[in-house]
C-alpha cells in the first residue's frame, strides 16, 4: 500500500496526456523515482514495424557512450588456439568443452557470450538454454566475431543489444537515476541514431510511433516525437 501511494504521487507529477520535449522527460523521468536504490532509466519505444516479418524485423547492437554502472562478464567459446587471447583480451570465462558442460547444466554465470564463426556449429547442442536467456551469439548482435578483442572491447564498454518483441516495442535501458542529465540524454541519442541506422530497408514510414521515459516500476513520461 505504501508503495502505491508513493507511485500515485509519482504521477501526479506527470500531465496527463502531454508530450515533454527529451530534455524535460528524462528530467522529470529521474523526479518520479522514489526506490531506495537507484533505479533504471529505461526508454520503450513503439515502432511502426511489425516483427512477423522478417524484412521488418529491427535488431541492432549500441555501445552506450556515457559512463556505465554495470560491470559485464564475457565468456568465449573458442577454439583451443584463441582462448589464451581471449582471456588476454578480458573474458572472464574462456573455454570451449568445458563451456558446454557448464551450459547443458545450466550453469551459465556470465552476461555475454561471444563466439567465433567456426564454432557456432558446436553450440547449437545447447541453444535451447541459452536462447529462453538471450545469450545465445548471432551475426546481427556482432557476438559472432572473428575480431575477439575489437568486440570485448565494445561489450565492456556497455553495448546493449536491443530486438524488437511481439507487441512492435524495443526495451532499452540507458542508465541509473543517479546518472546526470546530460549522461542520460547522451545514450538515449545513441540509441536513437542506433536505430535509425538498422531501420528496416522495407520501412519507409516514420519508424517511431511513441517514445517514452521512464525509472524502472514508475510511471513513465511521454516524450515528443
Amino acid at each position: 500500500m505504501k508503495h502505491w501511494k508513493k507511485y500515485v504521487e509519482a504521477k501526479k507529477l506527470i500531465e496527463e496526456n502531454k508530450k515533454y520535449p527529451l530534455e524535460e522527460a528524462v528530467a522529470l523521468a529521474k523526479k518520479v523515482s522514489y526506490t531506495k536504490f537507484q533505479a533504471t532509466i529505461e526508454v520503450h519505444i513503439k515502432t511502426s514495424a511489425d516483427p512477423k516479418y522478417n524484412d521488418q524485423m529491427i535488431r541492432g547492437t549500441v555501445v552506450l557512450p556515457a559512463w556505465t554502472w554495470k560491470k559485464v562478464k564475457v565468456a568465449a567459446f573458442v577454439s583451443d588456439d584463441l582462448i589464451e587471447e581471449a582471456k588476454k583480451y578480458w573474458a572472464e570465462i574462456a573455454w570451449n568443452t568445458e563451456i558446454l558442460k557448464s551450459i547443458e547444466n545450466w550453469n551459465i554465470d556470465f552476461d555475454v557470450l561471444i563466439t567465433t564463426q567456426d564454432m557456432m556449429r558446436d553450440l547449437a547442442k545447447v541453444a535451447k538454454a541459452l536462447w529462453p536467456k538471450g545469450l545465445m551469439p548471432s551475426p546481427k548482435a556482432w557476438t559472432v566475431t572473428n575480431d575477439i578483442k575489437a568486440t570485448i572491447d565494445e561489450i565492456k564498454k556497455w553495448r546493449i543489444e536491443y530486438k524488437l518483441d511481439k507487441t512492435w516495442n524495443l526495451h532499452i535501458p540507458v542508465g541509473k537515476a543517479e546518472f546526470e542529465d546530460s549522461k542520460l540524454l547522451e545514450n538515449i541519442n545513441a540509441i536513437l541514431k542506433s536505430l535509425e541506422e538498422t531501420r528496416p530497408a522495407w520501412v519507409k514510414w516514420k519508424i517511431i510511433k511513441k517514445m517514452v521515459v521512464a525509472p524502472t516500476m514508475w510511471p513513465w513520461v511521454t516524450v515528443e516525437i
